[in-house]
């Protein structure tokens, strides 16, 4: 299709840019809410190229939405952009190469606009990692009602393969703090209750609870908080536990089910116990499939590999949230060998590597190229919104 070589050419032109922009958000990290410069960066190439922006969107200072109209009314396709980082590991998740090739997707389309009904829009989403209170930002533009009238969303996620059928987990995240009683540990233990006791009958109670679970269900957390010294009986402990699942319903009955063992950690030591949620529930990923097929064909066109999961998706992402209201796609590009594991240094080094910028250019393409197909075709916005409708 012409108007696909013409988004290319221009993805090609704007290149330099964009892999100079990706490397600069790997160079200076932010966590979720605080990518005041990745946001900066992103938001100021796209109002450079043409694109009506506007920040602050939902109330968080580093969520924005850029958008061009066409030539007239018609449907409405939003690109996903990430770029939080990781604390202490920085981009090991890839973020910057995600938020470089929605903007290069988005100024791409933007310049064939004239010549297509609707509006591309570029969507940036603070804090999908659960690194920061508050996580999940999508999850916030969701309840905002920015999706309400959105005909498809799309993104495209570094990785160790290209796929385009990505799943993801329901993820709920948990703070438990216990308070006990500070007495000297060797003088006067009878008169303390310890703090860090509950926190570790806690873990004891979920793994005991494993057994009892879905194959899908993942807990893993860690104690942030434990005592000060050994001879004081510690008077707090905090946990911080994440509890995935794929289905949101069988995710709530186990929250109780892990509520309950850190209960009876604080009956059993005489603690008490205090919970608080501290990101946003995430549901699980919907892949529309007539969507990812468009997505695959897309891909393979720039020359690259599609391959099917090898399992479902453990991981979460608050793009499952936006698939719950919208026909939506999460597609992988790979930028290195299936040895190297995200949320690792060795995959945010990857994403400065040739490897890396290489998905930038194609991801920017393979998404632009997306969005063109879902504006064009009347046939496939169709068939992308029947199967949505059906539950599928």
């Amino acid at each position: 299709m012409e108007l696909k070589a013409k988004a290319g050419k221009v993805i090609d032109e704007l290149a330099p840019s964009l892999i100079a922009m990706s490397d600069a958000i790997h160079a200076e990290p932010e966590l979720g809410l605080q990518e005041v410069k990745a946001a900066a960066r992103l938001t100021g190439l796209l109002e450079q190229k043409g694109l009506a922006v506007r920040r602050g969107v939902a109330g968080m200072k580093t969520a924005f939405v850029a958008g061009k109209d066409g030539r007239g009314p018609g449907p409405k396709v939003a690109i996903l952009a990430e770029y939080d980082a990781l604390p202490e590991i920085g981009h090991g998740c890839g973020h910057n190469i995600i938020g470089t090739a929605a903007a290069g997707a988005g100024i791409a389309v933007a310049a064939v606009m004239g010549e297509l009904d609707g509006t591309v829009l570029v969507v940036g989403s603070p804090a999908e990692e659960g690194a920061v209170d508050n996580a999940g930002g999508k999850v916030t533009l969701v309840e905002d009602g920015l999706f309400k009238d959105i005909d498809a969303a799309i993104m495209v996620h570094p990785s160790s393969r290209t796929s385009v059928e990505g799943t993801s987990t329901a993820r709920e995240a948990m703070e438990i703090s216990f308070k006990g009683r500070a007495a000297h540990a060797a003088g006067a233990p009878h008169e303390g209750i310890n703090a860090l006791d509950a926190a570790i009958l806690t873990f004891n109670g979920i793994n005991a609870l494993r057994q009892h679970l879905k194959d899908d269900v993942r807990i893993h957390g860690v104690i942030t908080k434990g005592g000060v010294a050994p001879n004081i009986v510690p008077d707090y402990s905090e946990i911080r536990l994440y509890v995935r699942s794929n289905d949101r319903t069988y995710l709530a009955q186990t929250v109780e089910k892990v509520r309950n063992c850190a209960q009876g950690a604080a009956l059993a030591t005489g603690a008490t116990v205090s919970f608080r949620k501290t990101a946003n529930t995430y549901e699980n990923m919907r892949t529309n499939r007539t969507l990812a097929a468009a997505m695959q064909a897309n891909l393979e066109a720039l020359g690259q590999k599609v391959e099917k999961p090898e399992r479902p998706g453990s991981g979460s992402t608050d793009m499952g949230n936006v698939s719950q209201v919208a026909p939506a796609v999460h597609a992988y590009i790979a930028i290195c060998g299936k040895n190297v594991v995200g949320h690792s240094r060795e995959f945010a080094q990857a994403t400065i590597t040739d490897a890396g910028h290489l998905a930038i250019v194609d991801g920017a393409k393979a998404l632009a190229m997306t969005v063109i197909d879902l504006l064009a075709d009347g046939d496939l916005r169709r068939r992308v919104k029947e199967e949505f409708a059906s539950g599928a």
